[in-house]
């Protein structure tokens, strides 16, 4: 029951929610905005509904409560968690109405959206600090202690991971597959450490994201936008850094790295040099080009991403 109730839950809720968000979108026009300078036939895209993360945003919210009521496990690390998925959902939020209410592809200024998620991190540091949770890094085994280091250390990770999956968001139904199989794996890991408040929490999320995905996969009726992207990928950062096993989302949510070291080195490359290394970045852009098919990229990705959760579990179990 500790396992299943949170995994229909958020399937259940976001089955529900999700059909009325797309209605609502449509009727009131409110749409994504798609980059003018981006790929061509992305252009059919635009005027679909966005901010679907509020959808399993929403459901895995009352589904965590509900869990934490029922099972008496509303802690400290369910709170927080919760808190994570929310904070970092409303900056999304924000960003993805600025886009959709003027009509444009461009959101928050880089460091308004860089300021807010810094703030939203060292709020989790400071509730991970006060409730005496290792200030160390798990390092192959063995505690690596930073002391005070280790909060800037949780603000590198949650901003970075956020905009990982930020990133790696750009056709349909790639992230939300990716970050379903990586809470998953995360899943496995908290229920072998008996911290059932956190598996119910991500099995809330994995059951959320499975439902939302009967919308999002190709071609989409809803785009998870900033809201959901962000969310999910600071509390992927969360729970890894809860569970104790921060370097393991570097191979457990290796597709979201890879994307975001394309941009870094395409970025960086060009500017020294004024050439490209890639087609086009993120790299998921660079399938696209050479002619492979959304679905052919989404299902190289998910196998690799499921290839990188099953044999992390392994090795941290």
């Amino acid at each position: 029951m500790k396992w299943l109730l949170p995994l229909l839950g958020g399937f259940i809720l976001t089955l529900c929610i999700t059909p009325f968000l797309i209605s609502y979108f449509r009727a009131h026009k409110e749409g994504q905005v798609i980059w003018t300078q981006g790929l061509s036939w992305h252009k059919s895209k635009g005027g679909t509904p966005t901010m679907g993360g509020l959808g399993f945003i929403t459901a895995t919210l009352i589904t965590g409560i509900a869990y934490g009521v029922m099972f008496h496990d509303l802690n400290a690390n369910l709170m927080i968690l919760l808190f994570v998925f929310l904070f970092f959902g409303l900056i999304g939020m924000w960003d993805d109405s600025i886009k959709v209410f003027n009509h444009q592809n461009d959101g928050f200024k880089a460091w308004q959206k860089f300021a807010l998620q810094i703030f939203g991190s060292l709020i989790f540091a400071l509730v991970y600090w006060a409730n005496g949770f290792p200030m160390a890094i798990n390092v192959f085994g063995s505690d690596l202690h930073l002391g005070f280091l280790y909060i800037l250390f949780i603000i590198f990770w949650l901003t970075g991971f956020s905009n990982a999956v930020n990133l790696t968001d750009g056709l349909d139904g790639l992230a939300s597959g990716l970050s379903a199989i990586s809470f998953a794996a995360y899943a496995v890991v908290a229920y072998s450490q008996s911290q059932y408040e956190v598996m119910a929490f991500c099995l809330a999320i994995v059951g959320s994201l499975l439902a939302f995905l009967l919308f999002n996969h190709r071609p989409a009726k809803i785009f998870m936008g900033d809201m959901g992207s962000l969310a999910l990928g600071a509390t992927l950062a969360a729970v890894s850094i809860m569970l104790h096993h921060e370097l393991s989302l570097v191979w457990i949510g290796l597709m979201f790295v890879v994307e975001t070291l394309s941009v870094m080195i395409q970025v960086s490359y060009y500017r020294l040099t004024g050439k490209r290394i890639f087609k086009m970045t993120p790299i998921h852009h660079s399938f696209e080009m050479s002619g492979w098919s959304e679905w052919k990229i989404d299902i190289v990705f998910w196998l690799i991403g499921l290839f990188t959760a099953i044999t992390g579990v392994y090795v941290m179990l």
